[in-house]
């Protein structure tokens, strides 16, 4: 299938346009340095805009950093080889996302999106009973048009921070491709796991654990990294436009590929709860508090995180 094709060439050129640019960021100055690295002062406060899953972890302020936290110094370290600087990110990105969901003050948010998507699931053929089957291809192509029109945005603001030295759209470019890649990470284990046939496969019901690879229905990849990039843009610009453009792309990204008969309901409400809480958190790890964005300085996340797991 085309759409299969194009999620797994979409995120796997998303994986490797990371590791080859982003890297390279930081080398060029130390000032870029501080910017694409998780300073010890860095942090996350609760944001205004709009979100699913506000998984971060809210500390303290100034504090030392507690005993029993990973050592960072080998992430900051300049003279240190670029992939594994980038490698011991990924990992400690990884390691908060999958802590998150166990974590006190997040229980709230996980029995919502649990609570949810086994509503969805149970109304999942119903709902797919009534959309219409005209119009398939004209939804997929508005699809193709948003996604390829917030991707665009998001690389030339990447590429303008690069030749121009304008440190907050370097961040910005940095942290959107750190965000894909911890996506990617998250979702190709969930497909190979669950399985999910899509609408009009199989049985046409649904059923989970058919065929165990990237091109399967659940979670929804297109509204999964679409409100990923969306959400960390819009708390990097959280002026009304930006958050209007980017979360619209989202949601044209995601119910077009719904009325294309691609997803399950199910599918795309897991998308993107999951997209938005990967953005979340690797946004409030690595943004920087001087820039005018959601990022706050006067809370850390270690300590609640060393506290809530003890």
């Amino acid at each position: 299938m085309t759409l299969n094709r194009s999620i797994l060439q979409f995120t796997l050129t998303s994986l490797a346009v990371t590791l080859i640019t982003f890297p390279a960021a930081g080398q060029e100055s130390s000032s870029v340095n501080a910017l694409v690295t998780p300073p010890a002062a860095r942090g996350t406060a609760l944001a205004s805009n709009f979100r699913v899953g506000d998984f971060r972890l809210e500390t303290q302020p100034d504090d030392p950093a507690p005993d029993g936290a990973p050592d960072t110094s080998a992430a900051t370290d300049p003279h240190q080889g670029l992939v594994k600087r980038s490698v011991i990110r990924i990992g400690q990105d990884q390691k908060h996302l999958y802590l998150a969901p166990f974590q006190p003050h997040n229980f709230k948010w996980d029995a919502i999106v649990l609570i949810g998507t086994g509503a969805f699931i149970a109304a999942d053929r119903h709902i797919e009973n009534n959309v219409s089957h005209a119009n398939f291809h004209a939804y997929q192509t508005t699809s193709n048009i948003a996604l390829a029109g917030l991707a665009s945005s998001l690389a030339g603001i990447y590429l303008y921070g690069a030749r121009t030295e304008h440190h907050h759209a370097r961040e910005t470019g940095a942290i959107e491709l750190e965000t894909l890649v911890n996506t990617f990470l998250i979702y190709a284990p969930m497909q190979l796991v669950f399985a999910r046939q899509r609408p009009d496969e199989g049985n046409n019901r649904g059923d989970f654990f058919k065929h165990h690879s990237l091109n399967t229905s659940f979670p929804g990849g297109h509204a999964m990294f679409t409100w990923a990039m969306a959400s960390v843009l819009a708390d990097e610009y959280p002026k009304p436009w930006a958050r209007i453009l980017s979360y619209g792309a989202a949601f044209t990204v995601t119910f077009s590929r719904f009325m294309a008969r691609d997803h399950w309901s199910s599918d795309m409400f897991v998308g993107t709860a999951l997209g938005l809480a990967i953005a979340e958190n690797t946004f409030h790890a690595r943004c920087d508090p001087q820039f005018e964005s959601q990022c706050k300085h006067h809370q850390r996340w270690w300590k609640v995180m060393k506290t809530e797991v003890q």
